[in-house]
């Protein structure tokens, strides 16, 4: 990353085409003073990247075959002229009216046959060959007029992929091709599948049903896998021409919206250069501690201080490498009766922790507040008037941070303490059978969120720096235990045999095994397994359920006698809990319930040279804190003061880097345990200094030999 203008690249999405002056005339004199105006702005406030034309098919292609691709180079030119590198984008996802006019058989179908209706963005079936044919003309259009362009440093194709399933008959095609070529024959897949249930079996291919009515689970699962195959196919085959135009150090890659459902960014950022995200989250209360926002990280639009760092974890975990921030708050994101700026400081604070967790750049959606459309309140970095104020201020002032420090952060790898497990495969499979009831007693289609993110919470919440790591991901068991010496397995539904197998070498070769609901339950299919549950892992565990129940409210939980663990006051069990017997391994929290009494709420025993501890329900934030400050041993430094955060990573040049967050109005002192250098005032501090923390501040220490 070094021909980049700084290791941390700081910037936003700029749509000049957007602006109303320039709406009136690309080329003309009242737009291109507020081109000028708009890019000296941005280099006042020190920007070093902005995102350019991914949004506007219709512009750069007016009628079919008709182009018009000179509007851009202004932006570019003024742009080089600055110092200001430029991402390029391919328009793809907000197809032209013109196109849907001519081929309305490229519109995506969410029924099979019920068509997405034209008038928002996403609504073409991407796999369609006309479509495809028109999508590739003007990507090559547009990246051989402007790949060479000295300001452009990377491309970006698409934006945000997988907002739909696709129903459209080509897709369902496609769809059984897909399983013939991978169960071979009809009578493997009902075997697999269990297609003697309600007389589903199959005679031929052509007894395949459309997925509208589908309730079947190993069928969801298989339709769901394939979705986001077509999702990773279509980034693919676009990150692949873009690389024919590329030069040597030009990226590729694409925004990531997490939550999409036909997304899996794992595979996907395989096909990329990096991986790029775009993190929204609610700010003002929903950022304080320690007990403000309450929690949410599996929205498009996080809330709580802790689902703002899963967020950069789990951009961090797509390649296990530093990513990009594509999109995140300038100003208020969402609905128009939704607006929450940041207070002063929550920009910084925002910022640096996602630099923290591995951002290397952070670009803000974005430049201008819009006059027309659908995010007319999406807020930018300047407001309706254009004129700069409080965002552009405090955006200013992290750009000359980021600016001042961002040579010692080059190449910084973030700690961890802790590694949360992720599966998209047990993801759709608890999508499609809930284990867990939402706020209204229906099912929660989210249930692998809802069963993982306490966990990840609660390690927040004792200090701990987590990793999020793919199933997929995992190599070596010892190696595994030197880079995380505790693993959290829960929610992890559907997984074979080897995946299984490989988290009880984990323990026995060191680790500390974290299992939690749901895991071990089934199998590679979601098919639920014969064996004595968690499968595979009861010997290890020292311990065996039978039975499971959702709970209604929160049953309370006490230590178990002689326990080692210590609970915070209020330590409940949410919404599960399995009957779980001990076989073995020693009670750490037991229910203080007339019924639930009888089972073990968590328990804990050696294996080999590690421990699997297993917890049998969802705990609410005390327990959680608690489990984790107890099974946490050899761990980075954490000030105690409950409104502050302390992170931390290893630069390029092998030293440690600390950033320390006040998630408060209130000042905080803290004690430092080293010697450090203030990267952002010069400010040298001695071990034991006190170091003073103002409302929604932010400090960052380069740790000092002494």
């Amino acid at each position: 990353m070094s021909h980049w203008p700084n290791p941390i690249l700081f910037g936003a999405a700029y749509y000049y085409e957007y602006q109303p002056a320039a709406a009136n005339g690309l080329g003309g004199e009242a737009g291109l003073a507020r081109l000028r105006t708009d890019l000296d702005l941005m280099a006042e406030a020190g920007f070093s990247v902005i995102r350019v034309g991914e949004s506007v098919w219709s512009t750069w292609e007016p009628e079919d075959g008709r182009f018009d691709l000179d509007w851009l180079e202004p932006v570019l030119d003024g742009a080089r002229e600055r110092g200001i590198a430029v991402v390029l984008g391919t328009p793809t996802y907000a197809v032209p009216p013109w196109l849907a006019r001519l081929y309305p058989e490229i519109a995506g179908e969410h029924r099979t046959g019920e068509r997405i209706a034209w008038g928002g963005r996403q609504e073409v079936d991407y796999t369609h060959a006309a479509f495809r044919f028109h999508a590739e003309r003007v990507i090559r259009r547009i990246l051989a007029r402007y790949a060479d362009h000295e300001a452009v440093i990377g491309f970006q194709v698409d934006n945000e992929p997988g907002l739909q399933l696709f129903h459209n008959h080509g897709v369902f095609q496609r769809f059984t091709d897909h399983l013939r070529r991978r169960y071979g024959d009809v009578e493997t897949l009902n075997r697999e599948w269990g297609l003697v249930y309600w007389s589903h079996r199959l005679s031929t291919w052509a007894d395949l049903w459309t997925p509208d009515g589908n309730a079947q689970p190993q069928y969801e699962q298989a339709w769901r896998r394939f979705q986001t195959e077509l999702t990773t196919d279509f980034i693919g085959w676009q990150a692949d021409i873009a690389r024919e135009y590329a030069r040597e150090g030009q990226f590729v890659t694409t925004c990531i919206s997490y939550p999409r459902p036909a997304i899996d960014d794992r595979a996907l950022a395989e096909r990329l250069s990096i991986t790029a995200g775009n993190p929204y989250y609610r700010m003002q209360d929903a950022f304080a501690l320690p007990h403000g926002g309450g929690g949410d990280a599996a929205n498009w639009n996080t809330q709580g201080t802790w689902a703002l760092y899963h967020s950069a974890d789990r951009m961090y975990s797509s390649r296990q490498e530093p990513f990009l921030v594509t999109e995140t708050n300038a100003q208020a994101i969402g609905e128009p009766w939704r607006n929450e700026p940041a207070f002063d400081g929550q920009w910084r604070q925002a910022g640096w922790a996602l630099v923290s967790r591995g951002a290397r750049m952070i670009e803000y959606w974005h430049w201008h507040t819009l006059h027309f459309g659908t995010e007319t309140y999406w807020g930018g970095v300047l407001p309706h008037s254009q004129e700069p104020g409080r965002a552009y201020r405090e955006l200013a002032r992290l750009g000359a941070e980021f600016r001042k420090a961002g040579a010692a952060l080059d190449g910084l790898v973030p700690h961890a303490d802790v590694a949360v497990l992720y599966s998209k495969p047990s993801e759709w499979a608890l999508s499609a059978q809930p284990p867990l009831q939402n706020g209204e007693g229906g099912p929660d289609r989210r249930s692998f969120e809802s069963i993982t993110g306490p966990f990840y919470k609660g390690a927040f919440d004792a200090g701990l720096q987590a990793r999020i790591v793919h199933t997929e991901q995992l190599g070596d068991p010892a190696a595994a235990v030197a880079e995380f010496p505790v693993l959290v397995a829960a929610g992890i539904y559907a997984a074979d045999d080897d995946l299984l197998d490989w988290l009880e070498r984990y323990a026995a070769a060191g680790g500390h095994l974290i299992l939690g609901p749901r895991t071990g339950y089934g199998d590679h299919e979601a098919r639920a397994r014969l064996e004595v549950k968690p499968a595979r892992l009861t010997e290890a565990a020292g311990l065996w359920y039978e039975e499971f129940a959702n709970l209604s409210g929160e049953v309370a939980v006490h230590a178990a006698e002689g326990s080692a663990l210590t609970l915070d006051a209020g330590a409940a069990a949410l919404k599960w809990a399995d009957g779980v017997y001990l076989d073995g391994a020693e009670a750490l929290a037991e229910y203080a319930h007339p019924h639930y009494g009888k089972f073990t709420a968590a328990a804990t025993t050696v294996h080999g040279e590690g421990r699997v501890t297993y917890v049998g329900t969802i705990p609410n934030d005390a327990f959680a804190k608690s489990l984790f400050q107890w099974a946490a041993t050899d761990t980075a430094w954490n000030p105690p003061n409950p409104t502050v955060t302390a992170t931390s990573g290893t630069a390029g040049d092998g030293t440690t880097i600390h950033f320390l967050h006040n998630w408060s109005w209130t000042e905080a002192e803290v004690e430092l345990p080293f010697a450090a250098l203030d990267l952002l005032n010069d400010t040298s501090y001695a071990s034991g200094a006190s170091l003073h923390l103002g409302p929604w501040d932010v400090k960052v220490l380069r740790e000092q030999n002494t």
